[in-house]
């Protein structure tokens, strides 16, 4: 039985395009790279249905080219390297995005109790920090799309639905009953304060009775090697996940 790629759909939900346009937008990188392929709808179909486990590299480079995200990140499974080495400068090498400390898939299911209910739709997250360089606390929002698969929660902001443009959020989360546990993973626009640095870290929700809304808090690394923390919610917005209603919210927040 294959597992749906939910993480690839909310990617390409969140980028506003139909499986016509995803697989039309990896034919052009492939061109513009030197390096054709021949990607369809019924290939992005079966990407995105899991019928299609992993793509083959010339699809998975024209992936990040159009995605932003390296393709470890786009919910595809193994042969796809899980860490990516650099020279240090030094005849060394340098460890990046490690899997460090996350559990790799071992082949056996493991056992899950149920989802009290369907998060799937479109979710106002909101989150709080600290700038260290600027003394003060910031706030940073987004509008997400959230889509659900059994326990699993896969979710990517709007290109347009945030308070700093270009600086995309992307979510993957776990729910256990009424508590939801997983990772966050932002790229700083290249314009902002940041210059384009990318921050992840942890986060842990608790889901309030009526299921509109989780809070918790986030954790993450800071630029001076130290580890900090701050409230994180997600406020349900919309069960639909139309083109129409996407484009809706496909603005700044309020």
């Amino acid at each position: 039985m294959t597992t749906p790629n939910s993480t690839l759909r909310a990617v390409r939900l969140g980028l506003l395009m139909s499986q016509d346009e995803f697989a039309r937008a990896v034919r052009d990188a492939g061109q513009r790279t030197g390096q054709r392929n021949d990607a369809t709808k019924r290939l992005v179909q079966r990407w995105e249905s899991g019928e299609t486990a992993a793509p083959r590299p010339v699809y998975a480079r024209a992936l990040e080219a159009v995605t932003g995200l390296p393709i470890e990140a786009l919910g595809f499974a193994a042969p796809v390297p899980q860490i990516r080495v650099t020279g240090d400068g030094h005849g060394g090498h340098d460890v990046q995005d490690s899997p460090v400390g996350i559990p790799t898939p071992s082949g056996q299911p493991t056992t899950q109790a149920a989802p009290r209910g369907n998060y799937s739709g479109i979710w106002l997250s909101t989150y709080e920090f600290f700038s260290s360089g600027r003394d003060s606390t910031f706030t940073g929002k987004h509008y997400v799309v959230l889509l659900q698969h059994g326990n699993r929660l896969t979710g990517r902001s709007l290109p347009q639905g945030s308070l700093n443009p270009d600086s995309p959020l992307t979510l993957d989360l776990q729910v256990e009953g009424n508590i939801v546990t997983g990772t966050w993973n932002e790229q700083t626009a290249t314009d902002g304060y940041y210059r384009g640095a990318r921050y992840f870290g942890a986060l842990q929700m608790l889901v309030e009775p009526t299921g509109r809304r989780m809070a918790g808090k986030w954790v993450g690394f800071g630029k001076e090697f130290d580890v900090n923390s701050g409230p994180w919610q997600l406020e349900f917005v919309d069960a639909d996940t139309s083109k129409a209603t996407i484009a809706k919210y496909n603005k700044a927040p309020e």
